[in-house]
Order: structure tokens, then C-alpha cells, then sequence
């Protein structure tokens, strides 16, 4: 009780102390009345300041004035003292109505106030708690960093520990010979597996020792005496297995292959010698390298003998030239000439040899074509035995790589230590036969098989014949150019007055041309060569200069036309068959061809039809001038040319396919002049007609005699021959 009347006390004190401000402020803000709750805001009005402005004090009258409660007061008339009062008596009431709900709530108030004083002892007491665990954890914290420290320590210790004990662990695996090891290398044979393992363990323990005593290690020495022993033991073994296997070569009727291909799986024997005992390994490398090349150059000096026994016995000699004529005669002594010498210069089948499939065949077995009487052309010869070489080649460098541990330069010296017998050899005998072969064709087809083999040789990436391959060309080329030349030569100097009776059909020197130049330009096309087209050229201009002379010797234009034509022809139909049609040749034929057929045309129709063409020609002439009225004078040659056209043109066409068909041996030949003669034929008499139809001939009684142009069209037709 005592509680409450003190709270009551105290509300009643604040209540009069703000009664009494409200009071003593007499110019205060009206509180009471209706709607006049908020307190007037007359600003800051310092009357007694000598900065005082008026017109401030005008605004801040004017802006009071427009206040709400202001408004209010003036408005409703409102006396401020009895106000004043008034709001006192109502502070009062509420003062004491405020006594009154104090007193009813002091018991509420009392238990509140003993509620707060349980919880501040409560609070205090864990306040004290709080402080306790505090200190505890500042204490469990300084424990914990030194925790931290000493683990961190103690991990430090642990990895430098275990990287000592790893370093010694490696040096003493390194350092100790196992029983296993010793056991391999002394007793068990080279071929078993084990022996190959502990052979790789014993080379590794011998790097590790070699390592550790440059570093000074002293614990090298206990075991160095037992490695060299090992070693000197394993030397001994791989070098008499491995010169065992090489010796074995050797043997007759030994197929190399099979032991060398077995010797790749003891490539690691090789490498042991080289790090372990390098007079051995070289020992090993120079029997190797002699024994491999004797049987290189034993093998192929026996198969290229045997090889040269199949040949054709008809071979090209030095006067098998283009330009020698068939029927030359030799001398007594004198071997006997080719059956026919167009074989030597005709391609036919022999151009399968540079085929895909054919150029990869398997290599030719003498023997067995010798039991069978089969015989073959150099060219198929020499891809035998160069494939042959090729595949021991690659197979033997890939070899060398592998076992002899070698690459790039040092790999192609050591495979030219064993197969440079064997190239010298190859390269003497195709120089030896070089010397005497006159065959072209089988020379340029040579070239050709090098160029591919040495592309597959690129594939295969063994680049160890790339100068082996350059010599050969540097051989074939010149002379394929001196055979060419020697043909170009034989043209150029043949004289058509030697070679016997004039004919009119193709001569067969032209026909020789024609198969070699389309043998040539065909191989040529798979892999140009400029100088090849350069040296064609040339025999392409001695040839048609030589068609000129014989045809020089002809005593009628018509005769030597029907010999150049049927010889342009018979050229340019061999050209074709085997040379692109766009070719240099094709086109330079066909050109001629054309130019000689339309001479031809002319040349046929000059005896018949001589006059109507000569009379064309001077009246077109004279209408072009202006001097049209000269054919006046011409009209009784006009009328007979009419009247012998009529009379004679069907036997005269008739005599002429005749004539055409017999000169030429090209029916389909044949057939195309023909057509053009009578094609040039009905132009003509258009044009006679066309002149015909001119004023001053127009009124000419014979005009009426005129063929239908239509109908000596019809006509023609029907001496057009079917083939």
C-alpha cells in the first residue's frame, strides 16, 4: 500500500507541474475547445533585437493567421481566461480520476514491482554465470593455440620422418640384390620371362648405383662387387644367344625373317649392352651388319640373275628406231631383227604394270616361270625385283629403328651399312643394262614405277631410299631423253625416196609414231613430266614434216591430200584412244586434219563442178563491186552451165563417193568427206541460184531449167553412205 500511495503521489505531482506550465503561459496556445488541439506556432518573434525586421513580422502574423486553430478561435469568439479555467477544472478531474485507477491498480503495480526485482536477481546470478563461463573459455582457447602449435610440430616431424624413411627406403630398395634376381640372371635361360624381368630390375639397380656414387654414397660399395658379377653374367648369356639367332641367318634355305622377327622381342637385350657394356653392343651391331648384307647381296644378286632369265629374247636394239624402214637390210654377222618393230613402239597391256593392283603384285618367281616358258618385258622385271627391294627395305629399316635403338640420321647410316651393297649392285646392273636398251616405252614405264614406289616409301615413312631412288632416275631419265632423241633423229633424216613404193593409205612410220606418242602421253598423264612433253613436241614436228615430204613425192595435189588426210587420221583416231581429247597432240591433229579435208573437198570438186564454182566466184565478185550489169554478157555461159548440171550432176556425185570410198582407208573417214563434198555442193548451187535471181538474169530462158533445191537435196541424200 505504502507502493501505491507513493506511485499516486508521484502521478499527481507530474499532473499538477503540467497544469501549472499550462497556466503561466497567459499568451499560450488555445487547448480545449473543439478542433484546437495542436499547440499556435507564432515562430521566433525577438522584438527587443536591434535586427529586428518588420516585414518578418508580417509574415510570420500572416502565416499564423492562416493557421487552423487560429481561424478557429477568431472565428467562434472564444474568451481565453474563461477558457484558461476551464481547461484547469477539466485537468483537475482528470487528475483525480487518475488517483483513483492508480489506487485500484497498486496491488498490480506492487506484484509487478516484486516481478521485476526476482528477475533482476535472476539476471544478476547469471551475469555471474556468464562472467564464469567467460573466463573458462578464454582459458579453453590459450589451450587450444597451444594444441595447435604442438600438432603442427608434430606434423612437421611426421613428413620430414617419412620423407627420410621414403629417401632411405628407395636407396636401400635400390642398393639390395634380392635372392629372386640373382637366382634369374645365374640360372634361368634368356628366352624365359622371368630372366627378361630380373634383366630389367638388375639395369635399374645398376643406374641407381651409378647415381648414388656420384653423390657420394658409401653404402654403394657392399653391393657393387655382386651387380658387376650379375652384369658380367647377363652379358655373357645375351651375347651368345643373340650372335646365335644372327648366325643362324646364315643358314642355307633360311628364311631370315623368322628369326629376325623373333629377335624383336629381346629388343631390351640390346639396350642392356648399350648401357651396360658398350664393346658388346657394338660387337653385336657390326655381325649383325655384315651377316645381313652378305645375305642382301647373295639373295638379290641370285634373284636378279634368275630374274634376267625370263625376259623376252626379242629385245629393242640400236636400229629399232621410228625412223628405220622395215625392209633395211643387215649385215651377215648381225643379230636378227625384231619379228615386228611396231611392238617396240605400242603400248598395249604393258601399261598394267604402274596400276594400283599390278604395281603391289607379288614379286615375280623365276623358277616357276621358267617351268611354265613364261616370259616377260623389262619393265615388269624391274618392278619385280624394286618391289622386292622395297618391301625387304622398309622392313629392314623399321628393324634397325626398333632393335639398334637408332632414328633420323644415325637410323639411315646404319641401314645403309647393311643394304649398301645391295643398292650398288642394283644400280650397276641397271646402268650395265641401260647401256644397250633402246626400248622407250619400257624406260619411261621404269621411271613411272620408281616415282610410285618411292611415294609409297613416303607413306610407309622410311625415308632411307630416298637417295637410292634419286639414282635410279638420275640413270633412267637421260636415257629415255637419248632414245628419244635418237627417234627424233631417225625421222628427221629418214629419206622418203628409199623407203619403196609410193601408197597413199597411212605409212608405218606415222603408224609408229602414233602408238608411241599415245604410249607416252597416256603414262605421262598419271604423273606430267615437261621435259617428256617438250621432247613429243619435237617429235610431233619431225613427224609432220616428214608426212610433208613423202607426200612431196606424189605428182597430184589430190593424191598427196588423200595421203595426208589418211595418215592425219589414222594419228589422231590412235591419239584418241588413249590420250585425253584435249591433249596438245589431239588438237594439232585434228587442226590439220580439218584443213586438209576442206582442201580435199575443193580438190574433188573442182573437175565436175570446176566451171559453175569459177562462174559463182566472178559474179558474187562483180554484184560485191557495184558492176552487176556486166552478167549481161554472160548469158550463154550461164545457160550451158545450167543444161551440164542437169545432165551430168547424178553421175558426177555418183563417181565421187566412188572415188572417196577407194582413197581413203577410214570408212567412217570416208563417210564424213562425202558429206561435206555434198554438203559444199548444194551451198554452191544456192549461191548460183542467188545469182541467178539477179535483174539482168532474171529474164533467162534457161532459168526454167534449174533443179529444185529441194529436190537436189532429196537427191544427195541418197548417195550418202550407211557404215
Amino acid at each position: 500500500m505504502a507502493a501505491a500511495a507513493t506511485m499516486a503521489a508521484a502521478a499527481r505531482e507530474l499532473v499538477l507541474r503540467a497544469g501549472a506550465s499550462d497556466m503561466e503561459e497567459e499568451e499560450g496556445p488555445l487547448e480545449g475547445g473543439p478542433g484546437l488541439q495542436e499547440p499556435l506556432q507564432l515562430g521566433e518573434l525577438d522584438i527587443t533585437s536591434d535586427e529586428f525586421i518588420l516585414d518578418e513580422v508580417d509574415v510570420h502574423i500572416q502565416a499564423n493567421l492562416e493557421d487552423e486553430l487560429v481561424k478557429e478561435a477568431l472565428k467562434t469568439g472564444v474568451d481565453l481566461r474563461h477558457y484558461s479555467k476551464q481547461v484547469e477544472l477539466e485537468l483537475q478531474q482528470i487528475e483525480q480520476k487518475s488517483i483513483r485507477d492508480y489506487i485500484q491498480e497498486s496491488e498490480n503495480i506492487a506484484s509487478l514491482h516484486n516481478q521485476i526485482t526476482a528477475c533482476d536477481a535472476v539476471l544478476e546470478r547469471m551475469e555471474q554465470m556468464l562472467g564464469a563461463f567467460q573466463s573458462d573459455l578464454s582459458s579453453i582457447s590459450s589451450e587450444i593455440r597451444t594444441l595447435q602449435e604442438q600438432s603442427g610440430a608434430m606434423n612437421i616431424r611426421l613428413r620430414n620422418r617419412q620423407a627420410v624413411r621414403g629417401k632411405l627406403g628407395e636407396l636401400v630398395d635400390g642398393l639390395v640384390v634380392p635372392s629372386a634376381l640373382v637366382t634369374a640372371i645365374l640360372e634361368a635361360p634368356v628366352t624365359e620371362p622371368r630372366f627378361l624381368e630380373q634383366l630389367q630390375e638388375l639395369d635399374a639397380k645398376a643406374a641407381a648405383v651409378r647415381e648414388q656414387e656420384a653423390r657420394g654414397t658409401a653404402a654403394c660399395a657392399d653391393v657393387r662387387g655382386v651387380l658387376d658379377r650379375l652384369r658380367i653374367k647377363a652379358v655373357t648369356k645375351i651375347r651368345e644367344f643373340i650372335l646365335q639367332k644372327i648366325y643362324s641367318f646364315r643358314k642355307p634355305m633360311t628364311n631370315y625373317q623368322i628369326p629376325q622377327t623373333a629377335l624383336l622381342k629381346y629388343r631390351f637385350f640390346y639396350q642392356f649392352l648399350l648401357g651396360n657394356e658398350r664393346a658388346t653392343a657394338k660387337e653385336i651391331r657390326d655381325e649383325y651388319v655384315e651377316t645381313l648384307s652378305k645375305i642382301y647381296l647373295s639373295y638379290y644378286r641370285s634373284y636378279l640373275g634368275r630374274l634376267m632369265k625370263v625376259q623376252y629374247e626379242e629385245v629393242a636394239e640400236k636400229d629399232d628406231l621410228m625412223g628405220v624402214e622395215d625392209t633395211a637390210k643387215k649385215g651377215f654377222f648381225s643379230k636378227p631383227s625384231l619379228r615386228s618393230r611396231n611392238t617396240i613402239f605400242t603400248l598395249g597391256t604393258r601399261g598394267s604394270v604402274i596400276s594400283p593392283t599390278e604395281l603391289e603384285a607379288p614379286i615375280l618367281v623365276p623358277h616357276t616361270a621358267q617351268r611354265g616358258e613364261q616370259r616377260y618385258p623389262f619393265e615388269a622385271l624391274f618392278r619385280s625385283q624394286h618391289y622386292a627391294l622395297l618391301d625387304n627395305s622398309c622392313r629392314e629399316y623399321l628393324f634397325i629403328c626398333e632393335f639398334f635403338v637408332v632414328s633420323g640420321s644415325a637410323a639411315q647410316d646404319l641401314f645403309h651399312a647393311v643394304m649398301g651393297r645391295t643398292l650398288s649392285m642394283t644400280l650397276k646392273h641397271l646402268e650395265s643394262y641401260l647401256t644397250d636398251c633402246y626400248d622407250a616405252i619400257a624406260v619411261f614405264l621404269c621411271i613411272h614405277i620408281v616415282l610410285r614406289f618411292r611415294n609409297i616409301a613416303a607413306k610407309r615413312d622410311v625415308p632411307a631410299l630416298d637417295r637410292y631412288w634419286e639414282q635410279v632416275l638420275a640413270l633412267l631419265w637421260p636415257r629415255f631423253e637419248l632414245i628419244l632423241e635418237m627417234n627424233i633423229q631417225s625421222v628427221r633424216s629418214t629419206d622418203p625416196q628409199r623407203l619403196g613404193g609410193l601408197d597413199t593409205r597411212p605409212h608405218y612410220i606415222t603408224r609408229r609414231y602414233a602408238e608411241f606418242s599415245s604410249a607416252l602421253v597416256s603414262i605421262n598423264q598419271t604423273i606430267p613430266n615437261e621435259r617428256t612433253m617438250q621432247l613429243l613436241g619435237q617429235l610431233q614436228v619431225e613427224v609432220e614434216n616428214f608426212v610433208l615430204r613423202v607426200a612431196a613425192e606424189f605428182s597430184s595435189r589430190k593424191e598427196q591430200l588423200v595421203f595426208l588426210i589418211n595418215n592425219y587420221d589414222m594419228m589422231l583416231g590412235v591419239l584418241m584412244e588413249r590420250a585425253a581429247d584435249d591433249s596438245k597432240e589431239v588438237e594439232s591433229f585434228q587442226q590439220l586434219l580439218n584443213a586438209r579435208t576442206q582442201e580435199f573437198i575443193e580438190e574433188l570438186l573442182s573437175p565436175p563442178f570446176g566451171g559453175l564454182v569459177a562462174f559463182v566466184k566472178e559474179a558474187e565478185a562483180l554484184i560485191e563491186r557495184g558492176q552487176a550489169e556486166r552478167l549481161r554478157g554472160e548469158e550463154a555461159r550461164v545457160t550451158q552451165l545450167i543444161r551440164g548440171f542437169g545432165s551430168s550432176w547424178k553421175s558426177s556425185v555418183e563417181s565421187l563417193s566412188q572415188d572417196v570410198m577407194r582413197s581413203f582407208t577410214n570408212f567412217k573417214n570416208g563417210t564424213s568427206i562425202i558429206q561435206g563434198a555434198l554438203t559444199q555442193l548444194i551451198q554452191l548451187y544456192h549461191r548460183f541460184h542467188r545469182v541467178l535471181s539477179q535483174p539482168q538474169l532474171r529474164a533467162l530462158p534457161a532459168r526454167a531449167e534449174l533443179i529444185n533445191i529441194h529436190h537436189l537435196m532429196v537427191e544427195l541424200k541418197k548417195h550418202k553412205p550407211n557404215f
